[in-house]
């Protein structure tokens, strides 16, 4: 039995892929130049990308989780300056999943919330892939007052898989402090943008999400649940989860289409991961246009804009 075109392109896609990132994490590690060598890769990727067709939500789910792919910090390495991380939530303690203090996004005077993922084994436990704790949302409530009583506007890095199901959080009254988030949130009287760049799951991700403007990167999802979590409850299978992501409408495309999302923000071919520095200048400019035209509104005007974006979420009509 051969295998199919597509079949072949995926597995091509991946080795190539795959070859990228090797190059790239020699390149950082040892200091040297190894740009004649990776953009040759980067070119080919796009062609197999293109020659492929636009990817399936579930690949595009795939690329959301894509090895390589930039976090927050990558982001706020590239696009900020001035960046001054505050610690804990005055309670209980510090959470690494979900970071943030003032910074200068462009030039523009920001706090900063950040779902921070990590970037390798260590760091990634350590930040437990952008789960936090009830004291990562009390924080981010902390980092909201300050940025009110500054008269700083928020921008919000969304990538997460949920907030962290542990024993211990829910403890600690993880869905409480979630609710204060949103509520907190939904009540600034300053500008809020928020940008989902890789996961936005559930709860976890609403807690920081409450923008007047939201934003969504080409090949990121945002949805109540994950495909995973979805099949595991509807069909019993998590192997099922490319049909609970067809079923979900969870892809940038789709919610845009739905109204809940303001803008797509396009990625290099083939993803995030394969040009870190394309998809930054490219996050950073969508950010920095949304603040600007925000700025211009009063504390009053920022507020009701932003209930009146989420009472409009989910309307529907019978028939």
């Amino acid at each position: 039995m051969t295998s199919s075109p597509n079949v072949i392109h995926s597995e091509a896609l991946k080795e190539l892929e795959a070859r990228v990132r090797d190059l790239e994490a020699t390149a950082q590690r040892t200091g040297q130049n190894l740009d004649a060598s990776i953009t040759p890769l980067r070119d080919e990727v796009r062609r197999l990308r293109e020659a492929s067709g636009p990817p399936s939500r579930w690949e595009r789910v795939q690329l959301a989780r894509a090895p390589g792919r930039p976090t927050a910090l990558d982001y706020v390495d590239r696009l900020c300056t001035g960046f001054t991380e505050l610690h804990g939530d005055r309670r209980y303690g510090d959470d690494p999943a979900l970071i943030g203090g003032p910074a200068r996004w462009m030039g523009v005077p920001v706090m900063l919330l950040l779902q921070q993922k990590g970037r390798d084994t260590k760091t990634k436990i350590k930040r437990r892939f952008g789960s936090a704790n009830p004291e990562g949302y009390r924080k981010a409530v902390r980092l909201m007052d300050l940025a009110e009583k500054f008269g700083l506007p928020v921008v919000a890095l969304v990538d997460t898989q949920g907030a962290y199901p542990g024993l211990e959080a829910e403890e600690r009254g993880q869905g409480w402090a979630i609710a204060e988030s949103i509520r907190r949130m939904l009540n600034l009287r300053v500008p809020v943008v928020c940008t989902v760049i890789g996961e936005g799951g559930s709860g976890g991700a609403l807690a920081v999400g409450v923008g007047n403007r939201v934003l969504i990167q080409e090949n990121a999802w945002y949805s109540v649940i994950s495909p995973e979590g979805a099949a595991s409850i509807i069909w019993k299978d998590a192997s099922k989860a490319p049909l609970a992501a067809e079923a979900l409408k969870l892809t940038a495309p789709d919610l845009l289409e739905l109204g809940l999302v303001e803008e797509v923000i396009s990625e290099p071919t083939g993803g995030a991961h394969l040009n870190m520095d394309e998809a930054a200048a490219a996050v950073g400019e969508a950010i920095r246009r949304h603040l600007t035209e925000l700025m211009t509104q009063s504390p009053q005007e920022l507020k009701a804009g932003r209930a009146a974006r989420f009472r409009r979420l989910g309307a529907f009509r019978e028939e």
